[in-house]
This record gives C-alpha cells, sequence and structure tokens, in this order.
C-alpha cells in the first residue's frame, strides 16, 4: 500500500513539474522570439520602457519555471535524492522571497501614499536625465498611463525640475503625444498650455488601471503560494520514501 501511494505521488509530481517545464519553456520562447527580432517586434516593444522591461522579467521567470520544472520531472521519474532535495531548496527559497516581499509590502505599505510620491518627485525628478533611474522611470510611467505628475502638473511647482529648467512647466513626458503638430504644439505644452498636457495625475491612473487587477492578482498570489506548498511536501515526502 505504501509502494503504491509513493508511486501514485511519483508521478503526480511529474505530471504536475511537467506542466511547469511547458510553461517556463514556453516563456523562455516568447522572451528570445521578441529579443531575437524576426518581424520587427523588438522596436514596439523598445519604444515603451515598461513593455522593455516585461520581456527580461518575461525571460526570468521562464528560466525559473524551465529550471523548476526540469529538476522535479527528473527527481520524481528517476527518483534522485539529490535532484528532489534540491528542487525542495528551490522551491523553499522562492516561497521564502515571496513572503519576505509581502511582509515589507505590508510594513512599508504606509510610505506608498500621494504626499510620499508627490515628495520625491519634487526632490529628484530632472526631466531628460535618461541616465537617472529614477527620472526614466517616471517618464515611462507618465508616458504609458498618459499622466503628469502625482496628482497633476502642479506637482512640478517649486521642484528640481523647475531649477534646471526655468523655463518649463511641465517635462515632454506630460505632452499629448496624439495631439503634436509639430514644435509648436511641445512648446505650448511645457510652457504651461492645458491644451496639450495630460492633467490627471499619475497616482489615480495607476490605482484606476491597478484597480481590475488588484482581486485577480490576489487570488492567484494564494494559488502559487498554494502550489509551492505541496510542491515542497510532495518532495519531501518523495524524499523520504525513496531509499
Amino acid at each position: 500500500m505504501e509502494g503504491d501511494c509513493l508511486s501514485c505521488m511519483k508521478y503526480l509530481m511529474f505530471i504536475f513539474n511537467f506542466f511547469i517545464f511547458l510553461g517556463g519553456s514556453f516563456l523562455l520562447g516568447v522572451g528570445v522570439w521578441v529579443l531575437v527580432d524576426p518581424m520587427g517586434f523588438r522596436d514596439i516593444v523598445a519604444a515603451n520602457p515598461l513593455l522593455f522591461t516585461g520581456v527580461y522579467v518575461i525571460l526570468a521567470m521562464g528560466s525559473v519555471l524551465f529550471l523548476l520544472g526540469f529538476l522535479g520531472c527528473c527527481g520524481a521519474i528517476r527518483e534522485t535524492r539529490c535532484l528532489l532535495l534540491f528542487f525542495f531548496m528551490l522551491i523553499l527559497f522562492i516561497f521564502l522571497a515571496e513572503l519576505a516581499a509581502a511582509i515589507l509590502a505590508f510594513v512599508f505599505r504606509e510610505h506608498l501614499t500621494r504626499e510620499y510620491f508627490t515628495r520625491e518627485l519634487k526632490r529628484h525628478y530632472q526631466g531628460h536625465n535618461n541616465s537617472d533611474v529614477f527620472t526614466s522611470t517616471w517618464n515611462a510611467i507618465m508616458s504609458t498611463f498618459d499622466c503628469c505628475g502625482v496628482s497633476g502638473p502642479e506637482d512640478f511647482e517649486e521642484s528640481v525640475f523647475r531649477l534646471l529648467s526655468p523655463s518649463r512647466m511641465v517635462p515632454e513626458a506630460c505632452c499629448q503625444r496624439n495631439s503634436f503638430h509639430g514644435d509648436v504644439s511641445v512648446e505650448q505644452c511645457v510652457s504651461g498650455s492645458a491644451t496639450f498636457r495630460h492633467n490627471k495625475g499619475c497616482y489615480s491612473a495607476t490605482v484606476d488601471y491597478f484597480e481590475t487587477f488588484i482581486y485577480i492578482a490576489g487570488a492567484l498570489a494564494i494559488v502559487v503560494l498554494t502550489i509551492e506548498i505541496f510542491a515542497m511536501v510532495f518532495a519531501m515526502c518523495l524524499f523520504r520514501g525513496i531509499q
């Protein structure tokens, strides 16, 4: 009876990890396909810094899932204690990292306020310095979500950006790209004209965008954590059952 249970658990773990292996292979394939650029798709992604960063996130996730699935499949079907132990340790590391991230997000949730982001924007945003991570990130956010500042264009008043560019009320990232008609509209936008700029703040824009996905993300996180716990239990049971 014990042997039948162990055999059943072995094949269940193999099937489970085989699907993880396929998922990781698919993500790796998509990431490599975009970077290889077979049809000019890389240029489209590169135009949006957030999407381009997402390609590397997909590659990282695909690599981890590929490795997990491979180790789990080999360890289960070959009954290799070393591979099963390595699989267990890798799953445990990922689980603890996710748990630490959740705890840090809960502890520092009070810092993620509108006032905090506004203060940081005033202190560190420079406008055109692409080598500065803070500035380039904010430019990407404002371009992606069609917004300006944290609460609105007025956030750039008495800021480092205004000190560096006294003649500009807002940066070009705040301007409406679809309404550009040459340099005139750009100059009117950065000089303070509300006609050619986005007047909605990025805080509200991002909250509105992610609000529809927050419950899906929470449910998915619970499912992933549950799967990881079962994977660790199965791996340890097989590890102890293999002589």
